[in-house]
């Protein structure tokens, strides 16, 4: 165990599990390195108002696919659902559901880099508990700057520790919080405190060094100034929904929590989810630090039940002195799995050790459950959930000169960049 530098412990990731030294190396030189593709059971649609595609897109947003999609076919974005986002700088392949269309309106569609297949007609639209995982192949170029033995001997090692533990921390990784700006949490922190003023100004106008400079320049103007009209000009055009944000603050001035109302609802979610999630890898962080497992179970702990061999959120357990022993027979198998805590307002903190570390978290960022009942923006409320402490991987690896090629499957929710770090340690 060692720690981690600055940048992601400012997301709550304080160790990499593994001690070998880092390969370094170069991420998504181009999308065709970062391929990810949606693993389902073998769902059948014989029929429904519901329109079920398979897109494989490359370069793509999947929020911004949307639009254009809802933009092309002239319908609301809200007939649309998925299972889950995706990288964009990637070539991705999962599924969506299109409420009340015809397959024909399809022609309609003209995206560069997007191809859709049409798997059929269901009458339940498409959604994260249909998805088993997602599979990914991934290139990491460049390696160090080491010889090939060296930087095969760097990645083996690795190899073998990761296998050693049969995983990983089970980390939010940094695309919940932003690749280029890590806002997302610190916007969804201000909205939980009641700070609803600030929450707009951070997503708006909180700059960062690796923006274009133009991008750069305007949040910063923005920042410093609080002049919303004056934002509105300098504010580049493919800033989408900072611009519809300042379009409406024009038109009210002072309505902080009306603006955020012109984002789409699974957006606006995002900002509480992803303080959640900091949250989460805070506790995470505590737990390895004190020493406690991952993989297996200490009292007072929240143990949840596989479905498939994965983690089942729906089937929980608190552990006790007689159930332990049984618990951990099961973690062995991977047929459980300890939980943390995704903070909200009906969270239930656990006995123990886990328990101390869980109201140490807490108190670190002075919230309360109660915070998570955001008086106003109701709709944003969350009452929490839960979430498997540990990721279990079994990576594949190849190497060809200074690239690596890693395979592996994770399920839902988990992120790829959990396992890259414990190689590249960047």
């Amino acid at each position: 165990m060692i720690p981690a530098p600055e940048h992601d412990r400012a997301l709550g990731m304080n160790f990499y599990i593994t001690n070998g030294r880092g390969c370094g190396g170069v991420l998504r030189e181009s999308a065709d390195d970062f391929r990810v593709i949606e693993v389902y059971d073998d769902l059948r649609y014989e029929g429904g108002r519901y329109l079920v595609l398979e897109v494989e897109k490359k370069n793509w947003d999947m929020h911004h696919l949307i639009r254009e999609m809802s933009r092309q076919l002239r319908i609301s974005q809200k007939r649309f659902s998925w299972a889950g986002t995706k990288d964009k700088r990637a070539i991705t392949r999962q599924r969506i559901s299109i409420m009340n269309l015809d397959e024909l309106e399809l022609q309609k569609v003209n995206l560069a880099d997007l191809k859709i297949i049409v798997l059929g007609r269901t009458n339940r639209s498409v959604g994260l508990g249909d998805l088993l995982g997602n599979r990914f192949w991934i290139r990491i170029r460049e390696i160090g700057g080491f010889n090939g033995n060296d930087a095969g001997e760097c990645i083996s090692g690795i190899t073998k520790e990761i296998l050693l533990f049969e995983g990983v921390p089970n980390y939010f990784g940094v695309q919940r919080f932003g690749d280029t700006r890590p806002i997302t949490h610190k916007v969804g922190e201000s909205l939980v405190r009641g700070k609803i003023e600030e929450a707009v100004f951070i997503y708006l106008a909180q700059p960062f060094p690796e923006e274009l400079e133009g991008t750069r320049d305007a949040r910063r103007a923005l920042w410093d100034s609080r002049d919303i009209y004056e934002a509105l000009k300098n504010y580049p055009e493919y800033l989408y929904y900072e611009l519809a944000l300042l379009n409406y603050l024009v038109k009210h001035p002072g309505d902080y929590a009306g603006s955020f109302k012109v984002l789409n609802s699974n957006l606006r979610r995002l900002f509480i989810h992803a303080y959640q999630s900091f949250l989460f890898n805070c506790i995470l962080s505590h737990r390895i630090a004190a020493g406690l497992p991952m993989n297996q179970a200490i009292e007072g702990d929240v143990v949840c039940f596989s479905r498939q061999g994965l983690p089942n959120i729906g089937k929980l357990q608190t552990v006790t002195a007689d159930n332990l022993e049984a618990v951990n027979r099961l973690a062995r198998r991977s047929r459980a799995y300890v939980t943390l805590p995704l903070i909200g307002y009906e969270s239930r903190l656990t006995s123990g050790v886990q328990g101390e570390i869980e109201r140490k978290s807490l108190g670190d960022e002075e919230v309360s459950l109660e915070n998570f009942k955001l008086s106003a923006t109701m709709e944003l409320s969350s009452p929490g959930s839960r979430r498997a402490a540990f990721l279990r991987v079994l990576p594949q690896v190849r190497l060809e000169g200074r690239t690596a090629e890693l395979e592996f499957f994770l399920p839902p929710g988990s992120y790829a960049t959990t396992i890259l770090r414990e190689y590249m340690k960047i």
